[in-house]
C-alpha cells in the first residue's frame, strides 16, 4: 500500500477535560463498601486492593501522560461495512515495517483487554533483530463497541460479525492475504476469519485453544490427557471464575449500568480478571498501578461507552444452539489456515494437545513455564518467538502469504 485512502483518518486519542474532571468528582465521591477481616481474592479483589487503586487513581494516577504514550503509536480510524449494519467505524493501530514485503499480521484481542494488549509487539515484530529475520506489518484492532472503535445500535452484532469486520478493515489497509494472532474473544475472531475468509487468512496463532472433542470423545474424557496443573486450572476456572460470563450473556445491561456509572465498580469489574488470569509470577511486572489503570481509562473514555463491551457475550451466543454451532467452527477443522498453538500456564482452559490437531494444518505447537491469559503483553518474548518460527525461513508457515515472506 503506498499511500493511506482518503477514507482512511489518522487518530489521536483525545479524552475532553470536562470527562476528566467528572472522573475525579466521581472519584472523591466514592464509598467503598464494607469487608470481612478474612476475606481473599476467593470473593473478588480485596477492599485493601481496590482502596490503594482508588487513592492511586486519584492521585499519582496521570492520564495525560498515559495518553501522549499512546499516542505515539500510528493510529487510525477505518470506515466498515458490515452486512446488516451498514457502516461503522474501526479503530487499529497500523505500525509497519520498513520492509516492502514483511508479511501482514492482524492481532485480535479479547475482553477484558483492548488493542494495548498486543503493542508489546510492535517493536519486536516490525524490525528484524537478525540478518533473514522475518518481519511484520503490524495491526491492532480495537473491536467493533471496543476501546475507540464505534459501537452498534441494534442487536445481533457478534463474533461472526467481529470476524467480518477484521477482515475488511485487512482489504482496507491493502492487504489481500494476512495472518493473525489472538486469545480469549480474538482467538475465536481470528478462527472465524479463517473459515469464512481462507482464501485471504492463511496462517493463524493463537494462545487459546479448545478442540472439539474427537468423535466419541467428551471433554470430559481429555482430563487424563492433561497434566494435574491443568485439570485444577480447568476446574478453578469452571466452578469459581465463570459467573462474569454468565452475567454478561444473560443480562449485559445491568452491568451495564454499574460499569457506566461508577468508575470504581468499573476498575473492580475489570481488575479482578487482569489479576486472577495472569500469571502471578509475572503479576507486579506486567501489571503495575499504571498499567492497570490505563487498561480501565481505555474503556471508561471508549467511545461506545463502558456498557458496550460486555455486549459480545450476548449477541455471540442468544441460544445455546448458536454457541454450540459457533464452538464447533472455531474448535473444529478450518481447512486451508496454517495453525499455531501456544500454551501458557495460567490459560483459563485446557484440552489434550493430541487433540488440537483436529482443529487444522497445525504446523507449530509451543508451550512455555510462564505467562497467562494476556500472552502478549505478558509474554510477547513468546508470541514473537512463534510468529517468526512459524513465518520464518523453513517454518510452516513460510511464505504463506503471497508476495510477503518478510524476510
Amino acid at each position: 500500500m503506498s499511500s493511506l485512502s482518503p477514507k482512511i483518518k489518522p487518530f489521536k486519542i483525545s479524552v475532553h477535560d470536562a470527562a476528566l474532571s467528572t472522573l475525579h468528582q466521581q472519584l472523591s465521591l466514592t464509598t467503598l463498601p464494607t469487608s470481612l477481616s478474612d476475606m481473599t481474592w476467593d470473593t473478588g479483589p480485596p477492599l485493601t486492593e481496590i482502596s490503594f487503586l482508588l487513592t492511586y487513581w486519584k492521585g499519582a494516577y496521570d492520564w495525560r501522560a498515559a495518553e501522549v504514550k499512546l499516542n505515539q503509536l500510528p493510529q487510525f480510524t477505518v470506515p466498515i461495512d458490515v452486512d446488516g449494519f451498514g457502516q461503522i467505524e474501526m479503530h487499529c493501530v497500523h505500525a509497519k515495517s520498513k520492509r516492502k514485503n514483511a508479511v501482514p499480521l492482524v492481532s485480535v484481542h479479547g475482553w477484558p483487554g483492548s488493542f494495548w494488549e498486543g503493542t508489546k509487539l510492535i517493536p519486536e515484530l516490525t524490525e528484524a533483530k537478525e540478518e533473514g529475520e522475518v518481519v511484520f506489518d503490524v495491526v491492532l484492532p480495537s473491536l467493533i463497541g471496543f476501546g475507540f472503535s464505534e459501537g452498534v445500535k441494534k442487536g445481533g452484532f457478534g463474533m461472526h460479525q467481529q470476524a467480518e469486520a477484521c477482515h475488511k478493515l485487512m482489504l482496507a489497509l491493502g492487504y489481500d492475504q494476512y495472518v493473525t494472532q489472538g486469545g480469549d474473544i480474538g482467538h475465536a475472531v481470528t478462527r472465524l476469519m479463517g473459515y469464512h475468509y481462507p482464501k485471504h487468512c492463511k496462517s493463524s496463532h493463537t494462545n487459546v485453544a479448545m478442540p472439539v472433542p474427537p468423535p466419541g470423545k467428551t471433554a470430559a474424557d481429555g482430563d487424563a490427557l492433561i497434566t494435574e496443573a491443568e485439570r485444577k486450572r480447568n476446574a478453578w476456572f469452571w466452578n469459581t471464575g465463570r459467573a462474569y460470563w454468565d452475567l454478561h450473556n444473560t443480562r449485559p445491561q445491568t452491568i451495564g449500568y454499574l460499569l457506566s456509572t461508577s468508575p470504581v465498580g468499573l476498575l473492580a469489574w475489570l481488575y479482578e480478571k487482569i489479576h486472577d488470569w495472569s500469571d502471578p509470577t509475572l503479576f507486579s511486572k506486567t501489571f503495575p498501578p499504571d498499567t492497570i489503570l490505563t487498561c480501565v481509562s481505555i474503556y471508561l473514555f471508549s467511545r461506545a461507552g463502558p456498557a458496550s463491551a460486555q455486549r459480545i457475550y450476548h449477541e455471540s451466543a442468544r441460544n445455546a444452539e448458536e454457541l454450540a454451532e459457533r464452538m464447533n467452527i472455531v474448535g473444529g477443522f478450518i481447512p486451508g489456515v496454517k495453525l499455531g498453538i501456544a500454551r501458557f500456564p495460567y490459560e483459563l482452559a485446557f484440552r489434550p494437545r493430541e487433540w488440537e490437531k483436529g482443529m487444522g494444518e497445525v504446523v507449530l505447537q509451543s508451550e512455555y513455564e510462564s505467562g497467562g491469559h494476556f500472552s502478549a503483553w505478558e509474554r510477547p518474548d513468546a508470541v514473537v518467538r512463534d510468529l517468526r518460527e512459524m513465518m520464518g525461513k523453513g517454518g510452516g508457515a513460510e511464505g504463506a502469504v503471497k508476495g510477503r515472506r518478510g524476510f
